[in-house]
Order: structure tokens, then sequence, then C-alpha cells
């Protein structure tokens, strides 16, 4: 099973059993251009693989993952849902972690962040393989990213 397989595997897990949600995979993509009214969270990977891992949410998305998630109705994005994406993103990074090495003892994790507006690119400046997955939520779709130097 290859990393790709794996993310698929842990992001429908997180989703079904944390934030009880079914999703599917919409398509693999190599590319997802500018992110429009979007939220990302992402976590940073150091360590034998050194990179990033991302998780890009157009708001009406985040605003429904974030409701499911705390059980309440929200109408805004707001710090909820900024703690509820990167908490997200850091169940995610927690998974990939252990995806790309043993038990995950040669990987740290940076704390989560989260990033959002109306328009914004998300790239590295270094080489790095991408993997990147869109996944549909029935409300909607979200894309998971990892992009780890080469």
């Amino acid at each position: 099973m290859d990393i790709q397989d794996k993310m698929i595997e842990a992001t429908k897990e997180i989703f079904s059993s944390m934030v009880m949600m079914e999703i599917t995979v919409k398509e693999v993509m190599d590319n997802h251009g500018a992110l429009n009214d979007t939220i990302t969270g992402m976590i940073g990977l150091a360590g034998t693989h050194k990179g990033v891992l991302a998780v890009h949410l157009p708001y009406s998305v985040a605003q429904a993952i974030t409701s499911s998630f705390l059980m309440m109705d929200v109408e805004e994005i707001n710090e909820d849902v900024h703690d509820a994406v990167g908490e997200i993103a850091n169940m995610l990074g927690g998974n990939v972690k252990t995806i790309l090495s043993e038990k995950g003892r040669d990987i740290d994790l940076s704390l989560p962040s989260t990033i959002s507006g109306s328009q914004y690119s998300f790239q590295s400046d270094k080489q790095v393989d991408k993997v990147i997955i869109e996944f549909d939520t029935g409300k909607g779709t979200f894309i998971v990213e990892m992009d780890l130097e080469k």
C-alpha cells in the first residue's frame, strides 16, 4: 500500500470517527491552483522526512465540518472553525507520521496552524513530491495535500 492509499484511509477514518462524516475520494490531483474563500490547516514534518501536510477547506465545507465535529451550528469562519481545522490537520499529521516511519519515532510534527483568505496560493519554495487528494463530504469537497522534500 502506498502513501496515497494510506492517506486516503487515514483521512476517511478521522472523518468517520472524529468528525462523524462519511467522505469519499473525488479525485487524485497533480495540482490545485489558487485557493478561494478557503481555510487551510497545516502541520510541518521534520526529521527523516521533511515537508508539510495541509488540509484545504472551502469556507462552507469548513463550517459544515466544524458543526459536525463540535455538534453545534457554525455560521461564520471564527475561532472555533480555525481550532477544528487545526485539530483535523493535527490528527492527520499524527497518522502521516506513522505512515512515513516506523512508529513515527524519527519524525517530529510542528504545532498545527491555520490560514484563510479570499484568494491565496499554497506552494513550497523547495523541490517536493506532492500527494494531493480531493474528498467529497456530500456538502462540498476539500483537499488533503502532502508536500515532502525530495
